[in-house]
């Protein structure tokens, strides 16, 4: 167990466990974007900072198949941050809750050394996706097109440029998949550890292992910051999924199915 997992491990209810927790049809969820962890000041605008803190709470809303609703924010900036650098900050946070009809109902702003976010969402669900309901057979697949965040970070800190539009600034949901699909999906959630270590989190809530019928390299599979969809679904429905990716422009592969072989995470921890 390591040093997340164990702090985690002392909260333990029936809440915790997937990408946000469900209370009575809402979905409560909660992210960090910290300067220096997650982010360095020099790789994006302050703009960009603020819409990619908005995308990587909402990408967790989405995954459970709840419509975002509400947001607060917990903005921690250095005293040296001047009012333009401020509104362009702010700028960011309104464009994305524009583009997903998100209302900031408030939060928390301090002086801090560094740039610091946390947003939480409030959602809405009447049938939340949880990572609970894979069974043996079931099929697994990945949206989009995984790598690509891992490779445009090597380049970052090999001090190179990456487009304004490349995955690692501009993340794209999958929130038509979701909603056309969801009644298809037993189980899923966003792909933000990497592949391999997100796969490692299904294996334990289901007590289940997988097959892999595509080769996956290292690399790939381990790339984190991704935020593509992990989807398991019944066999039957292979060819309705292939179709509804398809009416929303998604790439869908499949990638293996459930087993009760023990799976073992091949990737190194991103946290701690």
């Amino acid at each position: 167990m390591n040093k997340e997992s164990h702090f985690i491990s002392h909260f333990n209810n029936k809440y915790i466990g997937d990408d946000g927790a469900v209370i009575d049809g809402y979905v409560y969820s909660k992210d960090a974007f910290f300067q220096n962890v997650h982010f360095k000041k020099k790789w994006l605008t302050y703009k960009q900072i603020a819409r990619k803190a908005m995308l990587v709470n909402l990408s967790d809303a989405i995954a459970m198949n709840a419509v975002p609703k509400y947001a607060l924010l917990s903005v921690a900036m250095p005293s040296t941050i001047s009012k333009q650098e401020s509104t362009e900050l702010a700028e960011g946070f309104l464009e994305v809750a524009k583009e997903y009809d998100v209302e900031i109902i408030g939060g928390d702003t301090i002086s801090n050394t560094k740039l610091d976010i946390t947003v939480t969402i409030i959602s809405k669900t009447k049938k939340p996706l949880l990572r609970l309901g894979v069974r043996k057979g079931y099929l697994l697949a990945y949206t989009g097109e995984l790598g690509k965040s891992a490779k445009e970070l090597k380049k970052l800190f090999n001090l190179g440029e990456i487009h304004k539009q490349s995955k690692f600034i501009d993340i794209k949901l999958r929130r038509n998949f979701i909603k056309n699909t969801s009644r298809y999906l037993k189980a899923g959630m966003d792909i933000s550890d990497g592949l391999f270590s997100d796969l490692d989190k299904l294996a334990k809530a289901n007590a289940i292992g997988f097959t892999f019928t595509k080769k996956i390299d290292k690399k790939t599979a381990c790339s984190g910051e991704e935020y593509e969809m992990l989807v398991a679904f019944d066999k039957r429905d292979r060819k309705t999924l292939y179709r509804l990716a398809k009416v929303s422009r998604t790439p869908l592969t499949i990638f293996g199915y459930a087993t009760r072989k023990k799976f073992t995470n091949r990737c190194k921890a991103h946290h701690f």
